[in-house]
């Protein structure tokens, strides 16, 4: 994806999140990890630019970020109509935010890891990206929960649990398979790209 198509996208759906969100406190907390994100790409885009799949990756969370910033996790349209078609207790597409938050950083992962040469043999590869990605989706249930004890109620939105008891267990489990996921299909087109780098 050129860099100039991958920045309008970026920002179209930035400014369209931004503009009558269910409520900034929660618009905030779910859009910072993708600046964060947009800012650490732009310091490393000459010193250490990433491969197009990862950069594309990259964009498509960012994406799913901000919508989720926009309607709240719990409350995104589409997935509220899957809801009713399927007679479903919950609002997955905090789910869906989940399993890309396992699926695209272990790309990351896996890309920083082979071109930084950290690692020798697929398998330990296999194993070390699952286990970063096993500590980020901890970490991150971590500042949800630092969030609702600093914030009370009104984090009740960000948590997006929904009345699942097993909604942090179910959070990591899902980014797992999308990590385990990401490396079974990507792991040779991958591969075949970083042979340029």
């Amino acid at each position: 994806m050129a860099k100039i198509s991958w920045l309008i996208i970026f920002f179209a759906v930035l400014i369209w999140s931004a503009i009558y969100p269910h409520d900034y406190f929660t618009w905030c907390l779910e859009v910072i990890p993708a600046l964060l994100g947009f800012m650490v790409l732009l310091l490393t885009r000459n010193s250490f630019p990433l491969t197009p799949l990862v950069y594309t990756l990259i964009l498509i969370h960012c994406i799913i970020l901000m919508v989720g910033g926009h309607y709240t996790y719990a409350e995104v349209p589409l997935f509220d109509w899957i809801k009713e078609i399927f007679n479903l207790e919950r609002n997955n597409y905090d789910k869906v935010g989940h399993f890309v938050q396992g699926f695209v950083p272990a790309m990351i992962a896996r890309e920083l890891l082979i071109r930084k040469q950290v690692i020798n043999g697929r398998y330990w590869l296999f194993f070390i990206v699952i286990c970063f990605i096993l500590a980020l989706s901890a970490f991150y249930e971590l500042i949800e929960w630092w969030v609702a004890l600093s914030s009370g109620d009104s984090a009740e939105a960000f948590l997006g649990t929904q009345g699942d008891i097993w909604d942090t267990q179910s959070d990591m489990g899902t980014a797992l398979l999308g990590g385990i996921i990401a490396q079974l299909l990507l792991s040779k087109y991958h591969n075949r790209q970083l042979m340029k780098y």
